[in-house]
């Protein structure tokens, strides 16, 4: 089919081939062959009755979706599927059924009242009924010609219908079939003087006739409730129980003329209003026709199940439409086996998009739009439809230029697509929609906060349109499509558009709105989930619109880093190279602690300190940055920064006093300083990891046994203050520490720490859990060669710390295999991986393992004698020789 617009848009229509595009929409056939040939099944069977009023109706299909989703284009390509095999897509495959097919498709966005619209529709059907059926429907058409002549007196039919345009070449043939109709009745009823009589003499005979159950006039309108209709005054109230007799016409067809109307009522939208009225008697409509089958299209389901429309509509609840059920699904774009009879009409595939901008324009064959240019349009689009039409629109004015189009030309949004989204709109949905607008994904009561309504059911109205998405399984179920979204913040041409000033009230609004939840929800107990949600939309909020006051942000900053589980924030790229605002320098902050997980050390350091050097954090803030630029520092082996960072945070005596005191014992510990650590331990508390630092302390002297009990009471109080980083770390310990003296369990131990870690990001504790491994099997297997591809792992992560570990499962592996020149050569590697001060008592630990003599005085301060400790390493690295032993 020929794009007229595109043909109209150049002064040399030859050079390209413009054509309407029209993708596969698989699915939404499949739903159509589907319930089409579950009716014509229904209609077949011996028992339907076309008067039955009181069964279920099944006879309709909804198509619901967003403007510009590409409703209209898909009914009228079901209109021409269904006329001719020829203009179905080869895709759609071949149809079940090869029963007579008449399609019949309706605009009702042409409306101008209820009244009239529905006259329209009504002799719309019929037109088409007469060109499809060549012949007389005797009892509606003797109905119509009464209604017509007592409602529209002195204007004939056939001009009425000239002049509104309705039926094409078809117009005259309706006329003179009402005309044949009565020639016909009243030849039944022997009254030949009745042919060119007012309709109602007609009628009032007709009806005497049927009363008085006339066998001939029975066989022509002999439906029960014939008499009573035409008895009825004919108004527009009686003209809406006409379908019932015009269903009953078509059931009495005559074998060979048998047809299934197909009725397509698109922009079923246009329908609404205070009362329902067209909306009503549309639906009497479909109900009084059960043979025939209806397909609607609109921007918002169809509510007819609802049992609280009773009294507005006819006929309401899941009973009497059992089709139509309350649930929202977006079927994937090719999912088989569709049910139901209520649709949504969702996006287009990526391979879709490609596919119609391909096709759209052609030139030889050859895709007129370049291939950049389709990719740009296809991710500014996100599958609607609409944007796809209005971005080869703009292709062909740029060409109109003179120019040729780029991709960058595409990167925007059209003025078109929000004008069509905002048209059936209230002032107060608009203004809750660009609210929502700032929101990733929102539930009721953030919907309703971030707006300032007072009530939630503004914002339950607005979810039940097409244009917003629903997930059930997410934390806030609610999402605005992104097309529509982009074109909603990008407005700079309707009305009533928002002014900077606006934008920035409604997002501090949201802001604040997104704190009052998490906070509400943290006095019912944390939640984590809500806690890393709440921080991905507030940060983006609030730097994005330059908000001053961060309030809850700081709050749930320190929340998040308190438990080291580390959920990626993935906050959308700022064009910015460096921090400028404090909700900028805050979210690069965050981003640069949970990027250390995957980043090397070095790279942590440089965020943390472009960071503070912009003096953009608030003093509350400048705490954590320090405390985790020290906890880097520490990694990396630069131990005098790393402890004038933990001092500086300490002497602060803010939140994290306790942690950076911990941080201090931990890194007197590296030192060799264990008095001083182990001094520190009643100091800390649960907030300063009390039995982390102690366990540390008591596997370091080889008293693994006191040191398991340490970790095993960490992990109690980690689970009991609901911490699940904390709680894995704890875990990776235990295993650690049982790995040297018992590795049985440690097996078993490693299995829960892997099962502990699963989600949580925590690189090093993932790498510590490798070098457990190792000590875990030392004396056998391939040991030696997985410590080197860890080795590469841990070069990689930037955890330079973590070859001291490497190093030690070595030396002990070594030891107990009694390999004196791998041991020799170890202990080297280790000496100068250890040369700066820090784990140089690893060393030591090395030559106790050994049994070997330290080369030089040792500056370790233990917290037992040297002896002690040594015969403690020495112990276990026999006890695991005689392991392997009895092993064998």
């Amino acid at each position: 089919m020929a794009d007229l617009r595109a043909l109209f848009s150049s002064n040399n229509p030859s050079e390209y081939d413009a054509v309407e595009a029209f993708t596969d929409r698989q699915y939404q056939w499949a739903v159509v062959a589907a319930a089409l040939g579950e009716h014509l099944q229904h209609v077949a069977r011996p028992g339907f009755d076309v008067e039955d009023l009181e069964s279920p109706r099944t006879n309709l299909l909804m198509f619901h979706g967003v403007g510009g989703a590409g409703k209209s284009t898909l009914l009228r390509k079901i209109e021409a599927a269904l006329t001719t095999a020829e203009d179905r897509p080869a895709q759609w495959g071949e149809p079940a059924w090869t029963q007579r097919l008449l399609p019949i498709r309706i605009d009702l966005s042409r409306s101008a009242q209820a009244g009239s619209d529905y006259e329209r529709v009504l002799l719309t059907i019929r037109l088409a009924l007469a060109g499809g059926l060549g012949r007389t429907l005797p009892s509606f058409d003797v109905a119509l010609r009464n209604y017509w002549e007592t409602v529209h007196p002195g204007e004939p039919l056939d001009e009425y219908i000239r002049r509104t345009g309705i039926a094409g070449k078809v117009t005259n043939l309706l006329p003179s079939q009402l005309q044949a109709g009565v020639g016909e009745l009243a030849a039944a009823l022997q009254l030949p003087g009745l042919v060119g009589s007012a309709a109602g003499q007609l009628t009032s005979a007709l009806v005497t006739a049927l009363r008085e159950r006339q066998e001939r006039a029975q066989a022509l309108a002999g439906a029960v409730r014939t008499a009573a209709l035409l008895e009825a005054t004919p108004d527009l109230e009686a003209l809406s129980y006409y379908p019932h007799l015009l269903a009953w016409d078509l059931s009495r067809l005559p074998a060979k003329k048998t047809v299934t109307p197909v009725v397509l009522l698109d922009t079923f939208e246009d329908t609404a209003d205070r009362h329902r009225d067209l909306e009503r008697l549309l639906q009497r409509l479909v109900w009084l026709m059960p043979n025939v089958f209806f397909v609607l299209a609109g921007r918002s389901r169809l509510q007819w199940a609802d049992p609280a429309l009773h009294g507005q509509l006819d006929w309401t609840g899941p009973t009497a439409w059992p089709g139509l059920s309350a649930a929202r699904s977006v079927p994937a774009p090719r999912t088989d086996a569709p049910t139901g009879r209520q649709h949504l009409i969702g996006d287009l595939s990526a391979e879709d998009c490609e596919t119609h901008l391909a096709q759209r324009l052609t030139i030889e064959g050859r895709p007129l739009i370049d291939a950049d240019i389709r990719a740009a349009i296809t991710t500014r689009s996100h599958g609607l439809p609409l944007h796809l039409d209005l971005a080869v629109s703009r292709f062909l004015e740029i060409r109109r230029t003179g120019r040729t189009p780029v991709a960058a030309d595409f990167d925007c949004s059209f003025p078109a697509l929000l004008a069509r989204t905002l048209s059936d709109l209230t002032a107060e949905e608009r203004h809750l929609l660009r609210s929502v607008s700032l929101l990733d994904a929102w539930d009721l009561e953030l919907a309703t906060r971030a707006a300032r309504l007072t009530q939630q059911a503004l914002a339950r109205r607005l979810t039940e349109r097409p244009l917003i998405a629903e997930n059930p399984n997410a934390l806030w179920p609610y999402h605005l499509h992104r097309a529509i979204r982009t074109a909603v913040r990008e407005d700079t041409h309707s009305e009533d558009r928002w002014t900077d000033a606006d934008w920035q009230q409604a997002a501090t609004r949201a802001l604040a709105a997104l704190g009052e939840q998490w906070t509400a929800a943290t006095t019912l107990g944390p939640s984590r989930l809500l806690l890393v949600a709440c921080l991905r939309q507030g940060l983006r909020l609030a730097r994005d619109h330059n908000l001053a006051d961060l309030g809850w942000l700081t709050d749930a900053a320190y929340a998040y880093t308190d438990d080291s589980v580390w959920e990626p924030l993935t906050l959308p790229a700022d064009a910015a190279d460096a921090p400028d605002t404090p909700a900028d320098a805050l979210a690069e902050l965050l981003t640069a602690i949970t990027r250390r997980q995957h980043e090397h050390r070095q790279r942590t350091v440089d965020r943390l300190t472009e960071v503070l050097d912009s003096g953009l954090l608030s003093a509350e803030v400048i705490e954590l940055a320090l405390y985790y630029r020290s906890k880097a520092y520490k990694d990396l082996d630069q131990g005098a920064s790393a402890r004038a960072g933990m001092q500086q945070v300490a002497d602060a005596d803010g939140r994290l006093a306790p942690k950076a005191r911990r941080g201090l014992a931990n890194l007197a510990r590296l030192a060799g300083d264990f008095p001083t650590a182990l001094a520190a331990v009643p100091t800390l508390g649960w907030k300063g990891r009390h039995h982390r630092v102690l366990g540390d302390i008591l596997w370091s002297h080889a008293d693994t046994a006191a040191a398991v009990a340490a970790f095993e009471a960490g992990r109690a109080e980690a689970e009991q203050h609901g911490a699940p980083g904390e709680r894995a770390m704890m875990q990776v310990r235990l295993a650690l520490a049982a790995s040297f003296a018992d590795p049985d369990r440690a097996d078993d131990e490693l299995v829960l720490a892997h099962q502990l870690l699963e989600g949580l990001d925590q690189r090093s504790n993932t790498l510590l859990a490798q070098v457990v491994a190792l000590i875990k099997d030392a004396g056998t297997g391939e040991v030696t060669a997985r410590a080197e591809t860890l080795r590469t792992d841990i070069e990689a992560a930037g955890l330079p710390f973590l070859h001291r570990f490497v190093e030690l499962a070595l030396v002990f592996h070594h030891a107990v295999r009694g390999d004196d020149q791998d041991l020799a050569a170890t202990i080297d590697r280790l000496r100068a991986l250890t040369a700066t001060g820090d784990f140089a008592y690893f060393t030591d630990i090395a030559h106790f393992m050994a049994g070997l003599p330290l080369p030089e005085p040792s500056t370790t301060r233990w917290t037992r004698s040297d002896h002690e400790v040594r015969s403690a390493w020495r112990d276990l690295v026999q006890a695991r020789q005689e392991h392997l032993r009895a092993g064998n």
